[in-house]
């Protein structure tokens, strides 16, 4: 399983990498794998401004339909628009091409509460 160091991660298996003040943000390789094929996801929360751990959004698998997690509190600046017709993108490439959404954070202090890739792989061990 993949966790790369270079990644914050939140309890509800979303990662986040921030690039200055915007941050990319998606589903972890454990939660794709967790979840199965992804057939759908839906995110309409672009250029609203959301707290951490409001919903943004919800990702449907064959099995099963999951909400979506802010780790951070921001607005949504960009939604990945190679998801609306290759959702399965989170499945080959869940740190990649497979990310869902671009955030301005409002308070980088707020990624000092996540976890870093060790306390993550304790998470998913547990």
């Amino acid at each position: 399983m993949n966790i790369p160091d270079n990644l914050k991660y939140t309890k509800d298996h979303e990662w986040i990498r921030l690039e200055g003040d915007v941050a990319l943000i998606g589903v972890t390789d454990y939660a794709q794998g967790e979840l199965g094929d992804i057939v759908f996801i839906e995110i309409e929360t672009e250029g609203e401004e959301l707290q951490k751990e409001e919903v943004f959004g919800t990702i449907e698998a064959v099995k099963t339909v999951s909400d979506l997690f802010m780790p951070v509190g921001g607005k949504v600046i960009e939604i990945n628009p190679a998801l609306e017709d290759a959702p399965d993108l989170v499945n080959k490439d869940p740190y990649g091409d497979g990310w869902l959404i671009k955030v301005m954070v409002a308070d980088s202090s707020e990624m000092d509460d996540l976890l870093d890739s060790a306390a993550y792989k304790e998470l998913i061990s547990a």
